[in-house]
């Protein structure tokens, strides 16, 4: 059994602890944890499981670090403090584990990753000598190894089309939702995230990865960008309300130009509630989902669409995320030591768990 921490226990921690505790090759050691009132917590009620899972969360990182475990799933954000995360990530890996996280977007493309993000994760490979993988669902799964599967299918493939169409209210992220993207703030406010050269600092890096997978020459990637205002004001239950005139949904593309043309395209159509940007691509049941288009002969359209904790469309995403990540861990302790990506790390079926008794 891997000895497995869950550093972190927001909308993805949840996941993980549930992900590590119900993986038939990990053991969960550990969960640390930043909110003082945490502390003590038993980590089955932390994750929303019902029952003690014989687990106390903690705040004493230098501790639970000193236990060397075998793998850590590093579920804090990285979104607002990716200094700190950075730092974490390569503390931990220093430590001799392997470590999986759906932080830091830029090392999702591990080859392509700036010096400054990438070197000191070596540095801390070379030094401790654990790993790293860095993925999640978009970016992730669903605009890296779905689409590539999928292609797989094709005859001829003229167009890959990755989609995320979302209906954010459903979300329990207030400072995502509100602030990086803008929902709920004046139209001529400037979110971070749909600022010019953003979504190619986060998404470019899947772009490069399939082109890579693909054996494709990228010439150049570019961004398109759309805002609607919300017509009326709604009210949602997770976050709050949301005023007329502000802004109410996004659409945004990050496109891969191969041969002057725009062949490999992620594409995003958020809302915070369906009246808004009625136009504009909806998922089937209105919540949310993850769509892969492959244009070419045949054309192929999958679908993906997944809940968790009460039928709830945000969380199914982030457990996929998780099970992405968490799967890859007896893997990549297999592995030698390193830094991953998506098209390194396999996604394998789940071994010795079909039946298996929920956590």
């Amino acid at each position: 059994m891997i000895s497995t921490v869950v550093w972190g226990t927001g909308n993805v921690g949840r996941a993980a602890i549930r992900a590590v505790e119900a993986h038939p090759a990990l053991k969960l050691a550990h969960v640390l944890v930043h909110d003082p009132g945490k502390v003590g917590r038993d980590a089955g009620h932390l994750a929303g499981t019902g029952r003690d899972l014989g687990v106390v969360a903690t705040d004493d990182i230098d501790a639970v670090l000193a236990t060397a475990p075998g793998a850590v799933v590093y579920a804090a954000s990285g979104d607002i403090r990716p200094d700190e995360a950075l730092a974490d990530i390569t503390r931990a890996v220093r430590t001799g584990a392997v470590v999986v996280t759906p932080a830091l977007y830029a090392l999702y493309d591990q080859r392509g990753a700036p010096p400054e993000l990438r070197e000191p994760v070596l540095a801390a490979v070379a030094d401790g000598g654990g790993s790293l993988f860095v993925s999640g669902v978009d970016p992730g799964w669903g605009n890296d190894v779905l689409p590539l599967l999928i292609s797989g299918l094709g005859t001829t493939v003229d167009v890959i089309r990755c989609q995320e169409i979302f209906d954010y209210s459903t979300y329990d992220q207030p400072d995502s939702v509100r602030h990086l993207i803008g929902m709920g703030h004046p139209m001529e406010y400037e979110p971070l995230m749909l600022a010019a050269s953003v979504p190619t600092m986060v998404w470019g890096g899947q772009i490069r990865l399939m082109a890579r997978a693909l054996g494709v020459e990228l010439d150049d990637i570019r961004e398109t960008m759309a805002r609607r205002p919300l017509e009326t004001t709604v009210t949602t239950r997770t976050m709050g309300e949301f005023v007329a005139g502000t802004q109410g949904a996004v659409r945004f593309e990050v496109q891969g130009i191969v041969e002057g043309e725009p062949r490999i395209v992620i594409e995003h159509i958020t809302r915070i509630h369906p009246s808004c940007a009625p136009d504009w691509p909806s998922p089937p049941d209105g919540a949310g989902a993850h769509r892969v288009i492959i244009e070419g002969r045949p054309r192929i359209e999958v679908t993906v669409e997944a809940t968790d904790e009460d039928e709830n469309r945000s969380a199914g995403g982030n457990a996929t995320a998780v099970g992405r990540l968490v799967n890859a861990i007896d893997w990549l302790v297999d592995a030698d030591p390193g830094l991953y990506d998506a098209l390194d790390v396999p996604l394998r079926p789940a071994a010795g768990r079909l039946g298996r008794k929920q956590p």
